[in-house]
């Protein structure tokens, strides 16, 4: 069973200090060993939860895990990479975060957390979503309500419209669910947590802690 060490975390620590491509090219074998500790993580993790979903069978880790470079084309900040490592594991891979809830492993020194569920969905994933919440309210509420789901995560997460979406009234007797913009479960973690040995089994669980709420997300889509 792999671990995240200290090391992983001391590289990416050191990468917010110099992020700079000098820097990052002098140091390109201590990346290569941390990524590589990284996407075993995230591999023994995949064999794992494909015990309770089984629909990730055959999805490898590399198709999971976002690439260190930055996207600088549209933003002001210029800083050519990421100082994070960051996975989602969802059927058929990162690709498809549009399409389906998965389950995020993001390892950043200082803001390490473990996260799941739609990130923005597309218009129309998101109203299929709040059919689904307006459908069978009692369904989402039971899920989200669990004891499971609140020592894990506590409650959604995720940002709101400031108004009633389309097609609800404002005293809709669920509109603070119908208000969501993206339906997250989140748990934020402390490094000691990730270099911990029992992190592989913590991350585990939080995972079977979440698939009832993937699943609820994943049968709304269209």
């Amino acid at each position: 069973m792999v671990r995240i060490t200290q090391p992983t975390l001391d590289f990416l620590t050191a990468l917010k200090k110099n992020n700079d491509r000098d820097w990052f090219a002098g140091n390109r074998k201590l990346f290569e060993t941390a990524k590589s500790e990284y996407e075993a993580f995230i591999q023994d993790v995949i064999g794992k939860i494909t015990e309770f979903d089984p629909i990730l069978k055959g999805l490898e880790a590399k198709s999971c895990i976002f690439r260190i470079n930055r996207d600088t084309r549209f933003s002001n900040d210029k800083s050519p990479y990421k100082t994070n490592f960051g996975a989602f594991i969802v059927r058929g891979g990162r690709k498809n975060g549009d399409r389906f809830a998965g389950y995020y492993i993001h390892i950043e020194p200082g803001s390490c957390m473990i996260a799941g569920g739609s990130y923005m969905p597309p218009s129309p994933w998101l109203n299929a979503i709040r059919e689904g919440i307006d459908s069978d309210p009692a369904a989402f509420i039971k899920i989200i309500s669990s004891k499971g789901f609140r020592d894990a995560f506590g409650t959604i997460q995720g940002e709101k419209l400031k108004t009633a979406p389309k097609g609800y009234s404002s005293d809709h007797p669920h509109i603070e669910l119908l208000r969501h913009k993206s339906y997250l479960a989140v748990r934020d973690l402390k490094d000691k947590e990730i270099t911990s040995p029992d992190f592989f089994l913590k991350t585990i669980a939080l995972l079977r802690a979440m698939k009832p709420f993937n699943d609820f997300l994943n049968d709304c889509t269209p």
